[in-house]
C-alpha cells in the first residue's frame, strides 16, 4: 500500500474536505503494516473501496419559520460502509456542518462500531440548519420537513441514526414521529428516544460514562486510577456531562468545563449540583458557559480560551474536532498529565497526538474511547429488537464490559516492544480487520 499515492489521488477527488482526509490519513498511516502483509486486502482493493462513502444523498429543506418566512437548509446523510451490520451514526444540525465533516465522522464511525463487537456499520448525517434560538415549533417543523426526505433511505435493519451535537431527545422525538406516520411502523429506527417510547436508560450518558471507562482501563496498565487525580474537561454538553459524573463517581476532581466563550476554572471540583448545572446550561440553548462563574463564586471563567493550559493529571476533550492543538499538548505534558482520552470525534489535531506520544503519555482516539455512545445505542436496538427494556444497572454493565473488551482490543494491536500501547494504532488495526474480512467474504459491492 502506497500511502502517499491514496492520498494524492483522494485530495484530487476531494480537494478541501480537510476533515475527510485528516480522518482518512491517519488510519491509513496506523494500518499500513498488517494490510501490507495480508495481500489478500491489496488484491480486492479493500482500501480504495473502504475510504468511500456507499452512497451520500444531499437534499434541500424548505421550511417556514413562525414569521410565516420560507427557510431552506441543506440535509445530508452519508452512508459509508454495512460490511459488519446496518449503517448507524448520528444526525448533527449545526450551521458548520458540510460534506467533509460528515465524512470524517462517517469514515471513523465505521472502525468505531467495529469495535464496539456489535453489528453496525459506519454512517453520519446532518443538516446546516442552526436549531439556537428557534422555538420548539420551528425546530418541528425542520425536522418534519428533514424525514420526509430521509425517511425512504433508513429502516431498523437499513440505516439507523441517532442524535449529535445540536440533535438531542426533542429532535429525535420529531424525527421519529414523523418517521413513524410516513412510513407507518414503530420500530427502532433511530437511537437515543425517549424512556416511555423505546429509548435506553444510560444513553445520554454513555459516550462521557465509556470515555472515562476507557480512560480507567488505561490508567490500570500504569498502576494508577482517578482517585485523587485532578481531570479537565472540554465542552458541556451530555458528553462533558456524563465524563463528570463518572469521573467523579470514581474519585476524580472535574476542575474546568469549556463552551464557544471560553472555559470555566473551579478548583473546588465541579460535582453534585455543580454537574446538574451544566444541563441546565445546556437547556437554555446559550451555547455558553459564562454564567456558570455567576453562579458559583468559586468558578473563575478565562474568555475565549480552551482548558488545556491548567495544571492537571487527566484531560477528556469533550467538545469538538480539533480542539486540542500542539501548544495545548505541549502545555498539558508540561503541566504533568498522564491521560488523555477523547469524548469527542477526532478533538486533538495530529500534531498534539505526535506530542502525547513523543512523550509516552497515555493517550486514547475517539474511536476507540467515545465509542460508548454508539455502543449504548447498539444496547437501545437490541432492546427494541427484543420488545424489552434492561435496567439502568445492566446496561451499565454491558457499556463498562464493552469498554473493557475495545481497551484489550487496542492493547492486542497497539502495543510495541518497550511496553507502550499506541492506541491510536491499536484501535485502527482492531476496527480495520473486522471489517475489511468482511468485505473480502461478502464479495466485490
Amino acid at each position: 500500500m502506497n500511502v502517499d499515492k491514496i492520498l494524492n489521488d483522494l485530495e484530487k477527488k476531494h480537494p478541501g474536505e480537510v476533515e475527510y482526509l485528516q480522518a482518512v490519513k491517519e488510519v491509513l498511516e496506523s494500518i499500513e503494516e498488517v494490510y501490507n502483509e495480508n495481500p489478500q486486502f491489496e488484491s480486492a482493493n479493500i482500501i480504495e473501496r473502504i475510504i468511500e462513502p456507499d452512497r451520500i444523498l444531499t437534499f434541500k429543506i424548505p421550511w417556514v419559520d413562525d414569521n410565516g418566512n420560507v427557510q431552506v437548509n441543506l440535509g445530508y446523510r452519508v452512508q459509508f460502509n454495512n460490511a459488519i451490520g446496518p449503517y448507524k451514526g448520528g444526525l448533527r444540525f449545526h450551521p458548520s456542518v458540510n460534506l467533509s465533516i460528515l465524512k470524517f465522522l462517517g469514515f471513523e464511525q465505521i472502525f468505531k462500531n467495529s469495535l464496539t463487537t456489535l453489528p453496525m456499520g459506519g454512517g453520519k448525517g446532518g443538516s446546516d440548519f442552526n436549531p439556537k434560538g428557534k422555538s420548539d415549533s420551528e425546530v418541528m417543523r425542520f425536522c418534519q420537513a428533514f424525514m420526509l426526505e430521509l425517511w425512504k433511505l433508513i429502516g431498523p435493519e437499513t440505516d439507523v441514526p441517532a442524535g449529535d451535537i445540536g440533535v438531542g431527545g426533542r429532535e429525535i422525538g420529531f424525527l421519529f414521529g414523523m418517521y413513524k406516520k410516513l412510513a407507518r411502523e414503530n420500530t427502532g429506527v433511530l437511537t437515543g428516544k425517549g424512556l416511555n417510547w423505546g429509548g435506553s436508560l444510560v444513553r445520554p450518558e454513555a459516550t462521557g460514562f465509556g470515555n472515562v471507562y476507557f480512560a480507567k482501563e488505561m490508567l490500570a496498565t500504569i498502576g494508577e486510577s482517578f482517585k485523587g487525580k485532578t481531570v479537565a474537561i472540554s465542552g458541556f454538553g451530555n458528553v462533558a456531562w456524563g465524563a463528570a459524573q463518572k469521573a467523579t463517581e470514581l474519585g476524580g476532581k472535574v476542575v474546568t468545563l469549556s463552551g464557544p466563550d471560553g472555559y470555566v476554572y473551579d478548583p473546588e471540583g465541579i460535582s453534585g449540583e455543580k454537574i446538574d448545572y451544566m444541563l441546565e446550561l445546556r437547556a437554555t440553548n446559550e451555547d455558553i458557559v459564562k454564567p456558570f462563574s455567576f453562579e458559583f463564586s468559586s468558578a473563575e471563567f478565562h474568555e475565549g480560551k480552551h482548558p488545556w493550559e491548567v495544571k492537571v493529571d487527566i484531560a477528556l476533550p469533550c467538545a469538538t474536532q480539533n480542539e486540542l492543538n500542539k501548544e495545548d499538548a505541549e502545555a498539558l505534558v508540561k503541566n504533568g498529565v498522564v491521560c488523555v482520552s477523547e469524548g469527542a470525534n477526532m478533538p486533538c489535531t495530529p500534531e498534539a497526538i505526535e506530542i502525547f506520544h513523543k512523550n509516552k503519555i497515555l493517550f486514547a482516539p475517539g474511536k476507540a474511547a467515545n465509542a460508548g455512545g454508539v455502543a449504548t445505542s447498539g444496547l437501545e436496538m437490541t432492546q427494541n429488537s427484543m420488545k424489552l427494556n434492561w435496567t439502568a444497572e445492566e446496561v451499565d454493565n454491558k457499556l463498562h464490559q464493552i469498554m473493557r473488551d475495545i481497551h484489550a482490543a487496542c492493547v492486542t494491536h497497539g502495543k510495541n516492544a518497550e511496553g507502550y500501547v499506541d492506541y491510536v494504532k491499536g484501535a485502527n488495526i482492531a476496527g480495520f480487520l473486522k471489517v475489511a474480512n468482511a468485505m473480502l467474504d461478502q464479495g466485490v459491492l
